[in-house]
C-alpha cells in the first residue's frame, strides 16, 4: 500500500508514475484522493465534536463546583445533545475509513524513478545475457514431447486426476523435479539463505499482506470451513513469497538482523484465471507448479542494491546448471502490482527459439511492509520504520526442468543432465522413466 501522505503532498507527481503504469491508474488515484479528502474532513469533524463534548464536560464540573445550577444544566444539555449525536457521526467515519483503505488497497506500487517507462513487455531494455543458445543439428523436441516419449510426463494421468493445466512426472521424471529443488536449496543456502519449510494454506490477511488480495483474487484457491456459525477461510498459497514475507508481519525487528534472506522449496497453486489458451501445452502455466523462492527484508536505504544481488543469485542458479539466460528490465507497463523495480530472468527454449521468464525479481520498497505493518528499529530508542521487503523465484522449478529437457536433448531422445546436478540425479542420462 502506498503512503498516503506522499500522494497527498505531490499528487501530479504520483499521478504521472503510476499513469506511467496504465492510464487507469491515474483515475484510481484521483478517486482515491477524493475519498481521503472526505474522510479527513469528517474526521476533523468529529474530532471537533469530541474536543467540544469534552470541554462542555470540564465546563460542567466547574460550574457545579461555583454551584451554578442552571449553567451546569444547561452543559449538560448540550453534552447530551452531542453524544446523541456522535454514534452516527462515528460509524460515518468508520465507514469512511474502511473505503479509504479499500481503495488504497486497489492502487499498484509506485514505479522507481530508475525504472524505464513503456507501455508492455515489448519495451522491456534487456540488461545482460549470458551463455550462447546451442544450435543442435537435429530439430529439437519441446519439453512435452520430449517428456511424453520418454516416459517421464503424462499429462493424460494429470488431466483424468484434476483437469487440464496439470502435469504428473513419472520415474526419472519425478527424480528431476525432487533433484532440481534440492539443488536449488543447496546452492541458495551458500549465499547464506535460511530455508523455511512453511504453511502451504494462509489466512485472508496474509493473502492481503503481500498484495495478492483483494486485487487477484480470481486467481487464488481457497478452503471455506464451516466449524459452527464460524466460517474459516484459508488460502492456497501462489507463492512461497506470501508465506516467507508475512514472517515478519507485526512485527518489530532489530537493525542488526537485517537484511534477512529467506528461502522455500514449495508448491504453489494458481487459477491463471486471465490466461485462457496461453501455454496450453508442457508446464510453463500450469495450475499447480513447484519453485524456490528467495525473500529479502531489508533497511529502506539497501533495498535497491539488494535487489541486484536477489537477482544474481537467481542468475547464478541457471549459470550453475549451463543454462543460456538473459535478464530484463521490466517497464512500467510490464511490472508486477507491488513491485516498484522488477528485473526478469529468461532461459533459452530452443523448441520455440526464444527465452522463457523462469524467474521474477522485484524490489517491492515499502508497499508490502504497510500492509503488514513491519517494521524495524535502528536503535532501542528510535522510533520504528517500516522494512523494505524483495522477492525473486530462484527459479521456478517446473520450468527449469522443461529447460533442461529441451537444452540437454540428444539426436538419439536422450538427455545429457549438466554436471552439477548429476550428485543429485544419481546418474548423467535420462534415457526413460
Amino acid at each position: 500500500m502506498n503512503d498516503l501522505s506522499l500522494l497527498r503532498k505531490d499528487p501530479v507527481a504520483a499521478r504521472r508514475a503510476l499513469v506511467s503504469r496504465h492510464p487507469r491508474w491515474g483515475e484510481a488515484l484521483d478517486a482515491l484522493l477524493k475519498l481521503d479528502e472526505s474522510h479527513r474532513a469528517l474526521l476533523k469533524e468529529v474530532e471537533d465534536l469530541r474536543a467540544k463534548r469534552n470541554a462542555s464536560s470540564q465546563e460542567i464540573g466547574k460550574a457545579k463546583a461555583a454551584k451554578d445550577e442552571e449553567r451546569a444544566k444547561a452543559l449538560m444539555a448540550e453534552v447530551g445533545k452531542l453524544k446523541a449525536e456522535m454514534p452516527a457521526k462515528e460509524a460515518s467515519l468508520a465507514e469512511s475509513e474502511k473505503a479509504v483503505r479499500a481503495a488504497a488497497l486497489e492502487l499498484p506500487n509506485l514505479p522507481d524513478a530508475s525504472v524505464p517507462v513503456g507501455k508492455d513487455e515489448s519495451e522491456n531494455p534487456v540488461v545482460r545475457v549470458c551463455g550462447e543458445p546451442g544450435k543442435p543439428a537435429f530439430k529439437p523436441f519441446d519439453h512435452q514431447t520430449l517428456g511424453e516419449k520418454l516416459g517421464i510426463l503424462d499429462f493424460a494421468a494429470a488431466a483424468k486426476l484434476s483437469g487440464s493445466r496439470f502435469a504428473l512426472w513419472r520415474g526419472a521424471g519425478a527424480r528431476l523435479v525432487r533433484a532440481l529443488g534440492n539443488f536449488l536449496l543447496d546452492h541458495h543456502a551458500k549465499s547464506g539463505y535460511l530455508e523455511i519449510h512453511p504453511p502451504y494454506l494462509v489466512r485472508p490477511e496474509v493473502m492481503e499482506g503481500t498484495g495478492q488480495l483483494p486485487k487477484f483474487e480470481a486467481d487464488m484457491y481457497k478452503t471455506v470451513n464451516a466449524d459452527g456459525e464460524k466460517t474459516n477461510t484459508l488460502y492456497l498459497i501462489s507463492t512461497s513469497e506470501i508465506v516467507l514475507t508475512n514472517m515478519v508481519r507485526g512485527d518489530i525487528l532489530p537493525a542488526e538482523s537485517l537484511p534477512m534472506k529467506l528461502t522455500a522449496f514449495t508448491p504453489c497453486f494458481r487459477q491463471e484465471s486471465g490466461s485462457y489458451g496461453k501455454d496450453v501445452r508442457g508446464v510453463i502455466r500450469n495450475h499447480q507448479f513447484d519453485k524456490v523462492e528467495l525473500v529479502w527484508i531489508t533497511k529502506p536505504e539497501d533495498s535497491l542494491q539488494a535487489l541486484e544481488q536477489l537477482t544474481r543469485d537467481a542468475e547464478g542458479a541457471l549459470k550453475a546448471l549451463e543454462l543460456p539466460h538473459r535478464t530484463i528490465h521490466l517497464c512500467t507497463g510490464d511490472m508486477g502490482f507491488s513491485a516498484t523495480k522488477t528485473y526478469d530472468v529468461e532461459v533459452w527454449m530452443p523448441s520455440e527459439g526464444k527465452y522463457r521468464e523462469i524467474s521474477s525479481c522485484s524490489d517491492c520498497g515499502d508497499f508490502q511492509a504497510r500492509r503488514m505493518n513491519a517494521r524495524f528499529r535502528r536503535e532501542a530508542q528510535a522510533a520504528p520504520e517500516l522494512a523494505h521487503t524483495l522477492n525473486g523465484s530462484g527459479v521456478a522449478v517446473g520450468r527449469l526442468a522443461a529447460a533442461i529437457l529441451e537444452n540437454f536433448q540428444q539426436a538419439d531422445g536422450t538427455v545429457v543432465l549438466p554436471k552439477t546436478l548429476v550428485p543429485y540425479f544419481g546418474t548423467d542420462k535420462i534415457a526413460g522413466a
